[in-house]
């Protein structure tokens, strides 16, 4: 089948993680969810607990993530994690295959957007850093586990990517990823990392099909979520997402998901029954997004052919490759 054709889901922009899941049995599978005391995250874990499955939630702010999961439930497990830092990616890995034997779901959904130039690591920019390094840092070092729980009968491993249609702002800066020359745009970072997460499920899928699992990006859709946190209300004012007075603006309320809906592709990309024989394709609105229209690039529910290009996707992996070794 040609990638990102639809599938022809029967699900929409508004389907809740309910309509998604029904039928759906996690039991004795084991997810990863990255983010997942947070916004969206949160109702990922929750969907994913609920169907069955053993979730665990790396988390910067361990009291934060207790909190903001009391009232999740099913067998939710928080574990110390911080995206931005390799030796603590690399540390939850070790230890996270030591307590585990499969894994069978890994949700890089933690994300970051629009921040002013920061830099993690070495130096690399931050939305860079954290939206795709450290999730790369993180699939490689889980790699032989995933692969280990693919190639057992009857298994359905997946890895999915949040990406955005963000990723419309910019391709991959493949001479400057990291912002070290030039004027800094903080929407054309966020564009090109978004752009990473979607390669990455790319390259993760060309890795991961040959023992029988899957990868897929997902475009949650707009939500309005801490995600936001780096934007002052002015910005978000000449955006149309807001108000004068901080509320929503009625166009933003039309356009916007609620939470719950917000997390419905990320569970339908991760658990999809239609999806077993896809991958290394961009989701959104719960189906499988189309390429974009050259004549109207930014429809919805499109994806820009750069941001699904197998010869990208294997350049960007080389070149994530070399810049997470050592670190």
């Amino acid at each position: 089948m040609p990638k990102q054709q639809p599938t022809g889901s029967g699900f929409g922009r508004t389907s809740e993680p309910q309509d998604i899941l029904e039928g759906i049995d996690l039991t004795g599978k084991v997810a990863i969810v990255t983010g997942g005391y947070s916004g969206i995250g949160v109702e990922t874990v929750r969907g994913l607990a609920g169907a069955g499955a053993k979730v665990i939630v790396p988390a910067r702010d361990h009291a934060k993530a207790t909190g903001n999961l009391a009232d999740v439930a099913g067998d939710v497990t928080i574990m110390q994690m911080d995206l931005a830092d390799l030796a603590s990616v690399r540390k939850f890995a070790a230890d996270f295959a030591a307590q585990h034997d499969r894994l069978d779901l890994l949700i890089n959904n933690a994300g970051i957007m629009a921040c002013p130039l920061t830099r993690v690591g070495p130096g690399w920019e931050q939305q860079f850093g954290v939206n795709h390094l450290g999730h790369f840092a993180l699939a490689q070092a889980l790699m032989p586990l995933l692969e280990k729980t693919a190639k057992q009968p009857g298994s359905d491993v997946r890895v999915v990517a949040l990406s955005s249609t963000g990723h419309k702002l910019s391709d991959i800066r493949w001479d400057d990823p990291n912002w070290e020359s030039g004027e800094y745009d903080k929407w054309q970072a966020y564009g090109q990392s978004k752009t990473a997460d979607a390669l990455f499920a790319v390259g993760m899928n060309a890795r991961l099909a040959q023992h029988g699992g899957r990868a897929f990006a997902v475009h949650p859709g707009g939500i309005a979520t801490p995600l936001q946190r780096q934007l002052d209300i002015e910005e978000m004012v000449a955006m149309g997402w807001m108000n004068e007075d901080g509320e929503l603006s009625e166009q933003a309320a039309k356009m916007f998901k609620s939470v719950t809906q917000g997390a419905s592709t990320t569970l339908w990309a991760a658990t999809a029954p239609a999806l077993k024989d896809r991958g290394g394709e961009y989701c959104e609105d719960c189906d499988i997004a189309e390429p974009a229209d050259a004549e109207n690039p930014s429809r919805f529910n499109t994806v820009q052919a750069y941001a699904v290009d197998e010869d990208s996707a294997e350049r960007l992996w080389a070149m994530s490759e070399e810049l997470v070794a050592g670190v």
